[in-house]
């Protein structure tokens, strides 16, 4: 799915369109998910916050609701673990395209899941005993992709959440402009600020796309981000390169 791995040559055409593909996706997954039950599902700050909120209340269930969603973000990058950095590590081709296609499957699960109604009303507020198994694959599915790309890239892009990248974006700006930088680190840094903006871009183009999509088809939208995970797959460009 990559080639190089946390150096300039890791920033090539190629993982740039992957990269910038997979940050639309999971911008489109975040707005499903917020627009389907408003809760955000590819970063867990928000669920630690919901569960001492819930706590506060005095809704233990919803609470303990919020605080185990989580652990399937925590499934899913450890599965991604196993099927990249694992292999990688045993010097085996790692399985990027078994991971696209269960992307793509638990996209397809969620729309028929959500248009039989087994996640109720689609933009009704968060329930926990309709909605719970509706985070619970969103976020695993966050996690397959985020861990894929952060095995993939020696932990230098991810794409599921812009918090991390938008730190990495103000240091990395900090060091082209630092008259003591490097003329090599200077040129690394700034294709890395480039795939920064792009990512943070193409995730807000997702989000903004799909919301569009949710707002008119509801649970269909999910087709959105099982369409890109398939299209990488088809494409080839999931194929394993240089390691």
């Amino acid at each position: 799915m990559f080639s190089g791995n946390n150096n300039l040559s890791q920033y090539n055409p190629r993982n740039f369109i992957i990269w910038m593909t997979l940050a639309f996706q999971a911008g489109s997954i975040n707005a499903g998910g917020f627009l389907a039950c408003h809760k955000f599902v590819t970063h867990t700050t928000g669920f630690a916050t919901a569960f001492g909120a819930e706590l506060a209340l005095g809704e233990i269930y919803a609470a303990m609701s919020m605080a185990s969603v989580p652990l399937f973000f925590l499934a899913g990058t450890m599965i991604s673990a196993y099927l990249v950095d694992y292999q990688i590590n045993q010097h085996q081709a790692p399985r990027y395209n078994l991971i696209l296609m269960m992307i793509a499957g638990f996209m397809v699960l969620v729309t028929f899941l959500g248009q039989s109604g087994a996640f109720g009303t689609f933009g009704n507020e968060y329930d926990s005993l309709t909605n719970y198994v509706l985070l619970a694959l969103l976020c695993l599915t966050s996690g397959l992709q985020n861990a894929a790309i952060s095995s993939a890239s020696g932990s230098s892009i991810r794409t599921t959440h812009l918090t991390g990248l938008t730190t990495d974006l103000g240091i990395g700006i900090v060091r082209v402009l630092s008259p003591g930088t490097n003329a090599s680190t200077r040129n690394t840094e700034s294709h890395a600020n480039l795939t920064r903006i792009g990512i943070i871009a193409f995730f807000i183009l997702g989000s903004t796309f799909s919301a569009f999509i949710f707002m008119r088809s509801h649970y269909f939208g999910f087709l959105v981000p099982a369409g890109t995970a398939l299209a990488i797959l088809i494409s080839g460009l999931g194929r394993q390169g240089q390691k």
